[in-house]
Parts: structure tokens; C-alpha cells; sequence
């Protein structure tokens, strides 16, 4: 048996920061990985399909401004696109693990669970220590249809050697509308499938409204409050049936309908750690139903957005926290929210929703900003942006935005509700213009 300080299951980001920062703090910490070194996010995730996003953003530019400058609009060559995605993504494992080499922290691939007595079983190595820190995420849900094992999942959609002239996508959250729209800027025919009329939920409903809209005028076939009850081979494609008697042919179906958390497998039964549906069940202090079992990141059940930098955010509370018996409660900042593509949906802070319930504390700026200047230079089809501000300080205390710029408007926006700036305060600053951030003073 080998003992540590803190055993983390989960070499993703949140795991990592976990592990470095409780490492220099002269802890002896060990790392457990099932599959890739890195996690999700850089391997199967958002750096990936931030890639492939690139080539999406640009085409998009470039069809904006025809007649406006530019004569020709690019074309995604698929094969270069996945070989740069792929030159990027096949250096993370192995530099993963060569960082955890470089700093001494002890680890082990292979699936890790809990034994009766509290150790860590991994194949067969027996770990034990003071506490464990459960980082091991979430995964694509399958949803349970007739012909399910003929799905395929966003892990094979940004892997894919060729891409099919034609393609459904189960669900339009997150993952189904941005994978549908790299699908459709590479020319294919998309089939955007949600089972209610509102996906994205948590988004402003007029906003998404909006970029259903935006999605259409693609060409994206969108079809709401429409259930996919089968999936069937026929030839080398697919067919799909849905509850209504409709069907159609296609090349692959995607399960896009969310993701579930890594909790199985783990035995977690065996030490009276609690879960939900949604995850793992913490306090404040992301400490488990057993007091030496901790859990951040996506497999945690939370009301906080399941993201990259909230994982990592976490591994860096859980530093403190495990080295300072009286540490606080975690706090969570302002927490951005973007759907990438053409179009951008973003959301933080107080909702519009939220706003419009409590009118005598907020108030909502709802802005077309399409034919300001930053819009209109790049002709960026439609712009618009909900701002919330707090009536008494006359603070920006939430926004929503649409637009081609949305992820660079969202993140100056999280700097101006972070540092609790006011009017007074962003108009005393000078700002290079005319840029994105310059039109920060004309929001409230």
C-alpha cells in the first residue's frame, strides 16, 4: 500500500490544479487517470472545437462582408481542419504526464475505486490517504431510443476522418448547436433535433430565439419539440424516425442531449458518499457526505455552469481549503457562459429573467446594437445585447449578448461586474478606439 497526503481521481483541469497546488504546498499527492492525461477539455472538448471553431469564425467574417470588401468565401477543408485539430490535441496526454514526471507528483492510469476500508484500489495498487478529491467529470448521455448503439457522440464528431454530407444532431444544447454549426459551415446538411420547444434553457429566451433564427437562415434544418424515438441502419446511412411518424436519411446521428456525471464504477456506496442524478452531493467547502472525500468539477451537483475554468477554479479552493482548517466557504465570481459559432450567445451575473422579477432592484437595458460602429464594421448580421443594471448603484450587474463578438464583449463585462466599476468609474478610464471595449461607456 502506498500512502499520500491527498488522492485525486481525474487528471483533468480541475484534478491538475488541485494537484500542483497541493503539491507545492508540500503535500505528498498522487493522480489517477482512467483514460486521457488532460481530461476532456484539451483532448475531447472545448480546445478542440475551439479549433475547429476557428475556421467557422473566419468563414463567417468573410460571408459578412461580401460586397463589402471581399469577393469569395472560404471553404472548410475538413481533412487539414481535423489535421491541425490533431496535431494539437495528440501532444496533451503525453505532455500532461511528462509535467507531472517534471514536478515529482506521483501517478497512475487505470480505473480507481473505493474499497470498504477507505483506500483507493487502482488495478493492483492499494492507495490510501488523509483525503481524496473526486475530479473525474461528466460524459456524453446516450438517450435510451431504439438503435441507441448506432449513436455517436461529440467524442466522435471532433475525431472524425470524414465528415457525411449529411447529419442529425440529437439535442440543441450547448454541444448540439455548436457542432451543428461547424457541420454546416463545412458545407454538409445538418439536422438540428430538440426534444421541447426552448433549448437552451438557461440562456435569455428572446436572445436564443434570435440565434434559432440565425441557425435557419444557415440552412440548418431545426426542428423543435420533436422526439427521436429510432435510429436504424439502411445502407451505409442511417434512418431516423421521430415520435410523430416523421423519418428522414442520414449520414451519422449525433447524441447531443447533454452529458451525465463520472460517479459510477467508482464505489461510492462503500464510503457513504451521497450522489444525485446530477452528481456528487458537496457542501460549502466541496467536501462530500464523507468527511475525507472531496468532489469539484463537472461531476459535482451544482447550480454553477459545468465549465472548464469553474473545475479549475475549484482545484484551487480545495489548495486552501485542505491546508487550512479554517479556510471559508468557496465563493464563486461572476461566471461567463458562451455558446461558440457564427453567432455567439453569452450570458453572465444577474439574468434578464432574473431582472425583470425584481424590477424595483434592476433594470434592463435590451440594446440593437447591430449599427453601432464595432457591428457595423464587421457587418455582423445581428447584434443585440441585454444589459441588467442595479438601479441603486447604477452598476452593470448582468448581460446577455448576441453577436459575432459576444465572447469578447462577455469577458470585458466580467471585468466591469467583478471590480464593481459604475458609470463614473468605466468614463474615467480611456480606452483604445474604436474597439469592443470602448463601447463598454454606452451601456448603462
Amino acid at each position: 500500500m502506498q500512502q499520500f497526503d491527498t488522492v485525486i481521481l481525474g487528471g483533468g483541469p480541475g484534478g491538475l490544479a488541485a494537484a500542483y497546488g497541493l503539491h507545492a504546498q508540500k503535500q505528498r499527492v498522487a493522480v489517477v487517470e482512467k483514460d486521457l492525461w488532460g481530461g476532456t477539455c484539451p483532448n475531447r472538448g472545448c480546445d478542440p472545437k475551439k479549433i475547429l471553431m476557428a475556421a467557422v469564425e473566419a468563414q463567417a467574417h468573410s460571408e459578412a462582408l461580401q460586397e463589402h470588401g471581399l469577393n469569395g468565401v472560404p471553404q472548410i477543408d475538413w481533412m487539414a481542419l481535423m489535421a491541425k485539430k490533431r496535431a494539437y490535441t495528440s501532444m496533451i496526454p503525453g505532455g500532461t504526464e511528462s509535467g507531472l514526471k517534471a514536478a515529482g507528483i506521483a501517478h497512475f492510469h487505470g480505473a480507481a475505486h473505493f474499497n470498504a476500508d477507505g483506500t483507493v484500489q487502482v488495478g493492483n495498487t492499494q492507495l490510501n490517504a488523509t483525503n481524496v478529491i473526486i475530479a473525474t467529470g461528466q460524459t456524453p448521455r446516450l438517450p435510451q431510443i431504439d438503435g441507441q448503439e448506432w449513436l455517436r457522440t461529440s467524442t466522435d464528431f471532433l475525431d472524425l476522418d470524414t465528415l457525411p454530407e449529411d447529419v442529425t444532431f440529437m439535442g440543441a444544447g450547448y454541444v448540439g448547436v455548436e457542432l451543428a454549426t461547424i457541420a454546416n459551415a463545412a458545407g454538409r446538411r445538418v439536422h438540428l433535433v430538440h426534444h421541447s420547444d426552448r433549448p437552451l434553457r438557461a440562456f435569455d429566451a428572446d436572445l436564443v430565439h434570435d440565434l434559432l433564427d440565425r441557425l435557419t437562415a444557415a440552412g440548418i434544418d431545426v426542428r423543435l419539440d420533436t422526439d427521436i424515438v429510432k435510429v436504424a441502419p439502411d445502407g451505409d446511412q442511417y434512418q431516423v424516425t421521430t415520435k410523430l411518424g416523421e423519418s428522414w436519411t442520414t449520414g451519422l446521428v449525433f447524441a447531443s442531449a447533454g452529458r451525465v456525471p463520472v460517479d459510477q464504477g467508482l464505489g461510492l456506496d462503500q464510503v457513504d458518499v451521497a450522489t444525485t442524478t446530477h452528481g456528487i452531493t458537496v457542501n460549502g467547502h466541496l467536501q462530500t457526505t464523507n468527511p475525507h472525500i472531496f468532489a469539484i468539477g463537472d461531476v459535482v451537483d451544482r447550480p454553477q455552469p459545468k465549465l472548464t475554468p469553474v473545475a479549475s477554479y475549484e482545484g484551487q479552493y480545495l489548495v486552501t481549503a485542505l491546508t487550512n482548517p479554517t479556510a471559508a466557504p468557496i465563493h464563486y465570481p461572476v461566471i461567463p457562459s458562451v455558446v461558440y459559432g457564427k453567432s455567439q450567445l453569452a450570458q453572465l451575473g444577474v439574468t434578464p429573467t432574473q431582472a425583470k422579477q425584481d424590477p424595483a432592484t434592476y433594470r434592463v437595458n435590451d440594446l440593437d446594437i447591430t449599427h453601432w460602429y464595432s457591428y457595423q464594421r464587421i457587418e455582423d448580421p445581428h447584434a443585440r445585447i441585454k444589459v441588467v443594471i442595479e438601479r441603486a448603484s447604477g452598476r452593470i450587474v448582468g448581460a446577455a449578448v448576441l453577436s459575432m463578438e459576444a465572447e469578447q464583449v462577455i469577458n470585458y463585462l466580467d471585468f466591469v461586474i467583478q471590480q464593481k466599476l459604475g458609470p463614473v468609474a468605466i468614463n474615467q478610464s480611456i480606452l483604445a478606439y474604436p474597439t469592443l471595449a470602448s463601447d463598454l461607456t454606452y451601456f448603462n
